[in-house]
């Protein structure tokens, strides 16, 4: 079995671990403390080894375990046991790499001073008044602690673990003068801390890029502080991450990735507080080096390294890509873990899936090299059901949050529960205005008002009491019909719904024939060309919600009853289109399907600019005359066409003479239908 041993302490030993883990390759790691073990991947190809060896324990475990390499990933300034580690490898064949992390960073001259040892540096903190912070480590505390009146002025950040807190204790350091938390510190943290703690100066030693040395340099220049820096200008031999990953791989016979993976989140936050984010999710907030979403979303939670309040793709992939930039040039701290929190349920109503997509298509092209999964949460409509005690899975649910969701009048009619995802108040207004005009006075509009928050209340409504509600914030709603009117399996309304005057209809029967022949689809978008009282239009946008009708229309009569016809049928994705085609055409999104009532001579300049918008169009044209339908079967030529079929339709229909029923018959009508193709 390949087995490499790593002494490790700083990131980049950590980075190597996980380097070696993504490889397949089992290794052995060596911490001194439980908070080293703690920080570490699991894995099984990692194991273990915590607490600290003299030289010869050394030699005995790396001869024991029959390594293929060694390597001190110590930290630079823990001399002593990289020379231990040295020492008791001499005479070894083992082959021993040294990782170094880079120590490049310059800084405004006269803003930092160098010091050989922390001796010497707490010597200078007696001439400085104010306080001072101290990152150096626990382990060099006594120096700093030897005189009482420097003790006290000590502000010290160490790693949140037994060992260090253990120091902080014995130096007689206690309370506000702790601070235990894991870096890496962006520079605006640094210098949040230095303000909240009135710094005067800060203490570091020269620990390189991953160290965060660069930061707490810029923190310490903007808040105008001096920096006192440990370095004791000794060169120390070693290999760079890349290198030190190619020789272990040639040694294991095996490639070892040496640029990190973004390991990247995309969760569900829930109902955005604490109390209602999954384990998961938690878990994910807590590893997160890179923290992004929503303002409000991020606000309670704090990264590793940073957070932005950026949610859409446009704005989180060129961050990424500049983040990944800044970390090859040694700009910014190592990062691996980025979650990015999305309101309620990752795959409910939230731009989690645009996202996702956009992402994947960015990491298959090899723009990002990183690995995406993604986390579901609670979502609005689960926590309200909870909240009402009614149950969600035969409920009708849509979203009008920010948007219109057309016919909503009509469905609502034909639910006996419907979950709506709302923005503000101005939504419940519009909700209680839409059932009073809809004649559904007798609902109950159950309304979740910042649900999970403090403020959360479950308010009982009438429509008329929703009209008049002010309080805003955030609505999730649950309207229960008790009359519930189920939409026929048919469609199909008789010609006397309609309001039509002396305005030309297509006849019932006639108008269902024509629309089965469109052969529409759930998303469907139409031009009803020649709409007359828009009857057609009006058939087609109750089929569904999600269908798009553009009735194109030039006479003002016919225009009048269309209006009144959208009004009666509140038909929100109906479109009037004053204009006479195909003029009318150019303007209008790509249909793709349209119905031809009247052509009004122009039937070849329509089926042209048809063709034009979209040459995989279906088609259907009625036809009265002989003439029209000669005209029909001579344009027909000029394009190429599928799916071709010409009907004739002819209806009669009963009239009552007397004590007998006569039948009256309608005029005949041929209707074409057809598909363009790409000739």
């Amino acid at each position: 079995m390949k087995k490499i041993l790593i002494f490790a302490g700083t990131t980049e030993g950590r980075n190597l671990s996980e380097a070696l883990t993504d490889a397949g390759i089992t290794h052995t790691v060596c911490v001194a403390g439980e908070y080293g073990e703690q920080v570490l991947r699991e894995s099984p190809f990692v194991n273990i080894h915590a607490g600290r060896m003299e030289k010869e324990e050394i030699r005995s475990f790396i001869l024991e375990g029959g390594f293929l390499a060694v390597v001190d990933a110590t930290h630079p300034y823990a001399r002593l046991i990289s020379q231990n580690i040295t020492e008791a490898m001499c005479g070894m064949e083992i082959p021993y790499f040294r990782l170094l992390r880079e120590t490049d960073a310059e800084n405004e001259e006269g803003k930092v001073v160098f010091f050989e040892d922390h001796e010497a540096c707490a010597e200078a903190l007696g001439r400085v008044d104010g306080n001072i912070l101290l990152t150096t480590g626990s382990k060099s505390l006594p120096v700093y602690c030897r005189k009482a009146e420097l003790k006290k002025r000590l502000y010290v950040r160490v790693l949140p673990g037994l060992e260090s807190l253990s120091a902080c204790m014995e130096q007689e350091i206690f309370g506000k003068q702790i601070l235990a938390l894991q870096g890496p510190f962006t520079a605006e943290m640094n210098e949040a801390m230095l303000y909240q703690y009135k710094i005067r100066c800060l203490v570091t030693k020269k620990s390189g890029k991953n160290g965060g040395y660069e930061e707490k340099l810029q923190a310490a220049e903007k808040a105008g502080i001096p920096v006192f820096v440990i370095d004791s200008g000794k060169e120390h031999d070693g290999d760079s991450f890349g290198v030190v990953c190619k020789k272990l791989g040639e040694i294991c016979g095996m490639e070892i990735a040496h640029e990190k993976k973004f390991q990247i989140i995309l969760a569900g936050a829930g109902m955005g507080k604490q109390e209602t984010l999954t384990g998961e999710v938690q878990k994910a907030l807590e590893h997160a080096d890179i923290l992004l979403g929503a303002e409000r979303l991020i606000a309670d939670h704090q990264p590793k390294l940073e957070k932005r309040p950026y949610y859409t793709a446009d704005r989180i992939i060129p961050y990424l890509r500049e983040l990944r930039r800044m970390q090859e040039k040694g700009m910014i701290s190592s990062c691996e873990n980025v979650v990015v929190l999305f309101s309620g349920d990752s795959g409910f109503y939230s731009g989690c899936r645009y996202f996702y997509q956009a992402l994947k298509q960015e990491v298959e092209r090899g723009g990002l090299n990183a690995d995406v999964r993604i986390l579901p949460g609670i979502s609005a409509v689960s926590y309200l059901a909870a909240c009402t005690g009614e149950s969600y899975q035969d409920a009708y649910i849509c979203s009008i949050h920010g948007k219109k969701h057309p016919n909503l009048a009509e469905r609502l009619k034909q639910e006996k529960k419907t979950f709506l995802l709302m923005s503000g108040v101005e939504d419940v207004n519009r909700l209680g205005s839409l059932l009073l005009d809809a004649g559904m006075a007798h609902c109950t509009v159950f309304a979740g008002y910042q649900l999970s928050c403090p403020e959360q209340k479950i308010l009982e409504l009438a429509p008329e009491e929703c009209c008049s509600l002010k309080e805003e914030g955030l609505y999730t709603c649950l309207v229960i019909n008790p009359d519930v009117k189920e939409k026929p399996l048919t469609h199909g309304r008789p010609d006397t719904e309609f309001i039509r005057g002396k305005v030309p209809m297509t006849k019932e029967e006639v108008r269902e024939v024509s629309i089965c022949k469109l052969k529409l689809c759930r998303d469907s978008v139409v031009y009803d060309i020649g709409s007359g009282t828009g009857s057609v239009a009006v058939e087609i946008a109750g089929l569904s919600e999600n269908i798009q009708v553009y009735a194109v229309e030039k006479k003002e009569e016919a225009l009048s009853f269309m209006e009144k016809n959208k009004e009666k049928f509140r038909l929100e994705n109906m479109e009037i289109v004053k204009a006479e085609a195909p003029d009318g055409l150019s303007l209008l999104p790509q249909a793709t399907h349209a119905f031809i009532g009247g052509s009004g001579g122009r039937l070849k300049e329509i089926l042209t600019a048809l063709y034009q918008k979209n040459p995989f169009m279906r088609v259907v044209i009625n036809a009265i005359t002989l003439e029209t339908i000669c005209e029909i079967k001579e344009v027909l030529s000029f394009f190429p066409v599928e799916d071709e079929e010409i009907v004739q339709v002819q209806a009669s229909r009963s009239r009552t003479l007397g004590a007998y029923h006569m039948m009256q018959a309608e005029n005949p009508v041929w209707i074409c239908a057809f598909r363009f193709k790409q000739g």
